[in-house]
């Protein structure tokens, strides 16, 4: 177990010098950020790998160690730059194993006069930080983080005497405000192409014959010797961590991922668009991305990924519904979930609109399963860390959803076992978009959602419609009951029996309630006995029904 000894009180502190003591957290390794240029020859950049962050959620290996492998290749250009950093191993011997207890440790070395950061991704961050300034009372700097194009209190501003958060009229914002995919100036500038976002073009499925051609795969980096080193501390001092390892090729560095979005740019965007929302059980990425990672440990910035795909619009080399798709991810999308996070504060992880109570499946974790569309999402994670956003969405999420797993459940996995999972946008998307959890209190009738306004639920059906997953499978996504009836679709069912009476008042739910209605009472028992039995089989508890 980490040592954790308390942090120093204040009057045990010798008078401050003159130093600072600079925190640089594993998803801020921007060199050009605020607090690395602010740097001054006396300050020290402290940087530590404790295990207990990839204990306070099960953490993927792949995940911990991209954080570890990329602080060190961060930790090793800062000291190419002559900067002073103090840099704690996650198999130092002296590791008390938590952020708070080494920043006690560093201040005993660097009395500082000052504690400096970027501001964390995290709520519990910053109440460590919180913790820390007010058990020794040295001064807390926390910097804004100019990573992102809009602040918390701007968001909060646009939100403010708002009824519902809707994104769509936070991205139209956006690009005003920065001038993206826009034609003409001022007040009289209109979106290219005459349309806001393309979505009714990007809802393609392949068909029988698959992906074609056939998407290149995203450019991978073969393990340096930095990173080896960070595996063997790995498999040192957390090597029960779930997921594998052996296929670990992400970028670390900023060079690397420059490298990726130039791969991306080149190779996928040009048929991002109106396949965003497929899937193929031979092809893990498609035409995605797979710039998550690298943006949200800011090894990439969100402004020059815009500016590399609107480039590529304006030359030709990609066609406008696949550039607006990218873009609204970014500066849409990404910025508006970083809003809400900050905006509803730390009960917001508590949330659970839905009043669900069910455990995760011990499957989210082997992928043992006989759903093909589980197997090859739940089994993609496991091998690498990396899930597009519709596999998530709609097949693990969608799952998730419908069975009726504990919001916190869910959004808890989904920090831990994707590379890309922080706090901030993990979150917002799991509680929100995902389970449809984050109503907030005096909303009115109905249930609905603050990132989603509607709960994003379907059948099978939609899993044959959009991918090859059904065909491998002993489960017929058109039945609802009896042997060979898919899981999805009986949860499907099951859920909008269940949830019948609180959503009556959502306007977007009011066709599909009908199909309910239109069924015998015996036929909703069945559905509902259906359910409950696979509940039991799969060890997802009891729950109150809606």
């Amino acid at each position: 177990m980490p040592r954790t000894p308390a942090v120093a009180p204040k009057r045990s502190l010798p008078k401050p010098t003159s130093a600072r003591l600079a925190l640089v957290f594993g998803d801020q390794l921007d060199l050009d950020a605020a607090l690395i240029r602010s740097l001054g020859p006396d300050d020290t950049v402290l940087m530590m790998e404790v295990a207990s962050e990839s204990r306070h959620v099960p953490s993927h290996a792949q995940r911990t160690l991209l954080f570890l492998s990329a602080m060190r290749h961060f930790a090793a250009e800062l000291v190419r730059r002559k900067v002073r950093v103090s840099y704690v191993a996650l198999d130092a011997t002296e590791n008390t194993g938590a952020f708070e207890t080494e920043i006690a440790r560093a201040i005993t070395v660097v009395n500082p006069s000052q504690i400096v950061c970027t501001h964390p991704g995290e709520w519990r961050v910053l109440a460590m930080l919180e913790r820390v300034r007010d058990a020794t009372g040295i001064p807390l700097c926390i910097l804004p983080d100019d990573h992102f194009l809009t602040t918390s209190d701007e968001f909060g501003t646009w939100a403010s005497n708002r009824a519902a958060l809707t994104m769509e009229f936070f991205y139209r914002e956006q690009r005003r405000k920065t001038g993206y995919l826009m034609e003409g100036t001022g007040k009289s500038a209109k979106p290219a192409g005459g349309e806001w976002n393309f979505d009714k073009e990007n809802r393609l499925p392949f068909g029988k014959q698959g992906p074609s051609p056939r998407p290149r795969p995203p450019l991978s980096f073969k393990p340096d010797e930095t990173t080896r080193a960070a595996l063997a501390a790995v498999a040192r001092v957390l090597p029960d961590l779930p997921g594998a390892v052996d296929s670990f090729a992400w970028p670390v560095t900023r060079k690397q991922a420059l490298a990726a979005l130039d791969d991306f740019i080149t190779h996928r965007l040009a048929r991002f668009g109106p396949f965003e929302d497929a899937m193929w059980s031979s092809e893990p990425t498609l035409y995605h991305s797979t710039l998550s990672s690298s943006l949200n440990l800011k090894l990439l910035n969100p402004r020059e990924c815009c500016e590399q795909a609107i480039a590529a619009y304006r030359a030709g080399k990609a066609p406008l519904q696949s550039v607006e798709a990218f873009v609204r991810q970014i500066i849409g999308w990404r910025e508006f979930i970083r809003g809400v996070y900050w905006l509803e504060g730390p009960a917001y992880a508590d949330r659970n609109g839905l009043d669900r109570h069910g455990e995760l499946p011990s499957f989210y974790w082997t992928a043992d399963t006989d759903m093909a569309c589980m197997k090859v999402c739940v089994g993609q994670v496991l091998d690498t860390g990396f899930g597009h956003h519709i596999q998530r969405l709609m097949v693990t999420g969608n799952f998730a959803l419908i069975s009726g797993v504990h919001p916190r459940a869910v959004s808890d996995w989904y920090l831990g076992m994707f590379v890309d999972g922080v706090d901030w946008v993990t979150l917002p998307n799991a509680l929100g978009m995902v389970m449809h959890a984050d109503r907030r209190a005096g909303a009115g009738k109905g249930v609905t959602g603050l990132v989603g306004t509607k709960p994003y639920a379907a059948s099978g059906k939609y899993i044959e419609r959009m991918s090859n997953y059904c065909t491998a499978c002993r489960y017929d996504p058109a039945e609802r009951t009896g042997p060979s009836a898919c899981p999805v679709t009986v949860f499907y069912w099951d859920f909008l029996i269940r949830t019948r009476e609180p959503m009556a008042h959502n306007q977007r739910m009011t066709m599909i309630l009908k199909n309910v209605d239109r069924m015998t009472p015996q036929a909703q028992a069945q559905i509902t006995l259906d359910a409950d039995l696979l509940r039991r089989k799969l060890g997802i508890t009891a729950e109150p029904r809606g």
